[in-house]
This record gives C-alpha cells, structure tokens and sequence, in this order.
C-alpha cells in the first residue's frame, strides 16, 4: 500500500520566504527614495542634531557657540571639534545672515547664550527630492523636514 503525504516541504517553504523578503527590500527601496533618499535623510537629520547640539551648547556655557557650514566642500563643523561630511551626491545651499559667515562661500548659525541665533536654513537635496532645515532666529529652534513639491 502506497503512502501519500501532503503538506509543504521544507525547501517550498524557504523559496517562498526568500521570495517575499526580496519582494520587501525591492518596495522599501521604491517607496523611500532608495540608497539617495537614505542618505538625504541621514544627512538632514545630523545636521539638525548638530545644529541642536551647537545651541545646547551655548546655553549651557553661557558663550554663544557657532555652526559652521561648507557648501562647497560638504563639511559641517561644531562645538568641540565636532566636524562632519555630507555625501558629494547631495546638493548644499546655505540660507544666513551674512554677519555671521566666518569665510566667503561658508555658511553660519551663531547660537547666543540665551537660545536665541542668527537664524538660517540649510537645504540638502538629491535628485527631485529636497529636505529643509530651518533654524529661528528669536527662539534658536531647529525643524528639519523633507519639502513637499507640487506634481
């Protein structure tokens, strides 16, 4: 007498769970922009953070503290020897007041002691997509968030 087994084999089972985290990791990559899109955001959020960072600073010291900028060579530089770069495939702008730029062609937000800063905004932007940093001058506060365009 012959045996008949139903079920799924092991092997069936792993193709179809290969198959369906290959199928994730294809969507997420679509639907966030892609390695591009990771790196835009990585690089918007640590300049925030940094940005953050400088005004603690300065409250904290009682000294106005400065964040320093470098469009062209996508650097970045705060208190403390913090320093950083920003992916060459990303595009810098720098928006500020002029008094606070330590060179010409670099960018600044001075942080004064009682929170307040020059004020400023900092776009980074690959391809279409671009995210926004926009520091107040009255109050220091750091927004980061990506820019919607219209279609």
């Amino acid at each position: 007498m012959k045996r008949t087994q139903s079920g799924v084999s092991l092997m069936e089972m792993l193709l179809v769970i290969a198959l369906i985290a290959g199928i994730s990791v294809l969507a997420a990559g679509a639907l966030g922009g892609g390695f591009r899109g990771m790196q835009l955001r990585s690089a918007a959020k640590e300049i925030a953070s940094q940005l953050r960072y400088t005004r603690a600073h300065a409250l904290a010291t009682g000294q106005s503290q400065r964040f320093i900028i470098d469009p062209q060579a996508h650097t970045w530089e705060a208190p403390n020897g913090r320093r950083g770069e920003i992916p060459a495939a990303l595009g810098v702008r720098f928006i500020g007041a002029r008094e606070a730029l330590p060179v010409r062609g670099q960018g600044a937000v001075m942080f004064f002691n009682d929170g307040a800063a020059t004020g400023g905004r900092i776009e980074i932007n690959a391809d279409k997509a671009t995210w926004r940093i926009d520091i107040a001058w009255l109050t220091g506060q750091v927004k980061v968030a990506p820019v919607r365009t219209e279609p």
